[in-house]
């Protein structure tokens, strides 16, 4: 019995169940979105392969088990440049088969994160392309959909698209992150006219270029700005050619 609970309250009233973590986890590698996959090394789904997650612990909060859980399952523990953002919660009642198990998710993305290993209850862990991703264990199909549609729907109004970029990016490296999320190509003179034009988006590197490729000039540098949303948003594109409005 907790010694801090109210006089007269009984917590084995309630029936107990587990909180678990779930990560999305996101990256651009070869210029294709992927996303971070364990293979199961036990039962339920044995063989079967899901996101990176585990159980929370009695003396923890859910942002602590998911760093603790993608570090374990996958290697990746120097993750100071990883975007963490809690998604949503998945309570359905029988979306565990081993008993009633409430989920927390999160997404998370970096820019061209390291390759995992396997560790802990994983197998193996892998980078895979997420439109190549098949069924995946539990209910993971949908928490990496609405992961997905999650990073999508930010890129058009947050700054959020610099989190998957080096600390210093050309404009064509950031609007491959906006293509490759979105999966539709954007006008190039028009996207590097908005992002300029938006305050606080980029911010220009005194000095820096890099060479791109071909015979061109090299490519001016920069990185994230101050802030945090876009005024105006970045819109996504509608029309079948791909070209941002």
């Amino acid at each position: 019995m907790n010694p801090r609970a109210p006089q007269g309250y009984d917590p084995h009233a309630f029936t107990p169940f587990a909180v678990t973590v779930d990560l999305a986890v996101f990256t651009v590698r070869d210029g294709d979105l992927q996303v971070l996959l364990v293979e199961r090394g036990q039962e339920p789904y044995a063989g079967r392969w899901a996101l990176p997650g585990g159980f929370v612990l009695p003396r923890e909060s859910a942002e602590t088990a998911a760093r603790r859980e993608l570090a374990e399952e996958t290697g990746l523990s120097d993750v100071s440049g990883l975007h963490l953002e809690q998604l949503r919660t998945y309570s359905e009642p029988e979306r565990d088969p081993r008993m009633r198990v409430v989920s927390v998710a999160f997404a998370a993305l970096g820019p061209d994160l390291p390759e995992p290993r396997g560790g802990g209850d994983a197998a193996q862990a892998q980078w895979r392309p997420f439109r190549a991703v098949g069924a995946l264990a539990f209910d993971h199909d949908r928490i990496l959909a609405d992961a997905h549609d999650r990073i999508g729907a930010k890129l058009e109004y947050s700054c959020l698209a610099t989190s998957f970029c080096p600390p210093e990016f050309t404009l064509g490296e950031l609007q491959q992150v906006y293509e490759t999320v979105w999966g539709t190509g954007l006008d190039r003179p028009n996207f590097r006219r908005k992002v300029l034009a938006t305050p606080g988006f980029v911010e220009p590197v005194p000095g820096g270029a890099r060479l791109t490729g071909g015979r061109g000039k090299p490519a001016a540098l920069y990185r994230a700005g101050t802030a945090a949303t876009l005024h105006p948003p970045l819109l996504r594109p509608t029309s079948p050619e791909g070209r941002s409005r």
